[in-house]
């Protein structure tokens, strides 16, 4: 990453963590009336309002914001939320509840505090027991308010899988770390188009098919983002590596040939009839910037160096 960029990077990042704080907190009441209808955990709804998917994503933020800088800050607030969030008590598991968990494993295997890794063990055995299964037995897409059955979605893989992994890590546990490697496995199987190496949101067992066949940059940087960090975390087999960083890299030159002049990617990549939005384009520029990127090879690294530029001038316009 050359220094400007970099720079950029790390002016973004002050101006969000000035903002998480509140984020963390901020209540979807969308989502919350949806709840009131349909709470598929049948508990207490007010265990989600400040406990789901947005959550998992922001912490994971100030967590690597921490494990980077070390300032004392950022791991006074994960402190303070996650004390807060276990005493109101934690919501019914499924794919979107358990984002939250990755952060906490991380926090609880830095500071040896039984209070977060008995949580994370918990969560940890109830996916390998309990986690609702497609076929062939892929991690079923389950919400707060959806069975969503039969159905692979790419928000899964960084979701869920990831804690997963992180847990096998931390345990010890061969039958943890496999099953996470099953999953990314079968969902990148699954979710590839084979022809452009970008990947589809979605997949669907009843019917065998890709829903609108649509080529989603949302539901693409859920895997421009989880494929490097778990090879971060897992020590898996060679052969697994070279598929998932084949995979990434194929992807990530498929994300590159579908950046708009204005630095910008259109929300369905192959439609440039289709406006664009800064929400994804900050997530593939997230990877693109990250000075850790495991499983990109060389070329790719310089040639999402100059994306990655063009992005930001994109953002700024």
């Amino acid at each position: 990453m050359t220094k400007p960029i970099k720079a950029t990077v790390l002016k973004k990042l002050t101006l969000l963590k000035n903002r998480l704080p509140n984020d963390l907190y901020m209540d979807d009441t969308t989502f919350m009336e949806n709840l009131k209808l349909c709470n598929l955990g049948c508990d207490d709804i007010e265990r989600y309002k400040c406990w789901e998917w947005p959550q998992g994503i922001g912490l994971f933020c100030i967590w690597n914001m921490f494990r980077k800088g070390g300032n004392p800050e950022h791991l006074a607030l994960l402190k303070s939320y996650f004390d807060r969030q276990l005493q109101i008590g934690l919501p019914a598991l499924n794919v979107n509840t358990l984002a939250p968990l990755l952060t906490l494993s991380y926090l609880a295997e830095y500071t040896g505090e039984e209070r977060y890794i008995t949580p994370c063990r918990d969560s940890a055995a109830w996916m390998l027991e309990h986690f609702p299964r497609t076929q062939l037995g892929g991690f079923q897409h389950t919400t707060s308010d959806a069975v969503n059955h039969e159905e692979l979605w790419a928000d899964t893989v960084f979701m869920s899988v990831l804690f997963l992994a992180n847990m096998g890590r931390i345990l010890k546990n061969e039958e943890y770390a496999q099953e996470a490697e099953y999953q990314f496995l079968i969902h990148v199987k699954y979710l590839m188009n084979n022809e452009s190496g970008l990947f589809y949101h979605g997949w669907t067992f009843d019917g065998n098919h890709n829903f609108a066949q649509a080529l989603w940059a949302r539901g693409n940087c859920w895997l421009t983002i989880a494929i490097p960090e778990y090879l971060k975390i897992a020590d898996c087999d060679e052969a697994v590596r070279r598929f998932l960083a084949g995979a990434l890299n194929r992807q990530v030159d498929a994300l590159m040939s579908c950046q708009d002049e204005s630095g910008m990617w259109h929300t369905l990549l192959k439609r440039p009839d289709i406006l664009s939005g800064s929400e994804r384009d900050s997530r593939i520029q997230l990877w693109y910037s990250d000075g850790d990127r495991s499983g990109i090879d060389s070329a790719g690294a310089e040639a999402t160096g100059s994306s990655c530029a063009k992005t930001d001038t994109g953002l700024h316009q």
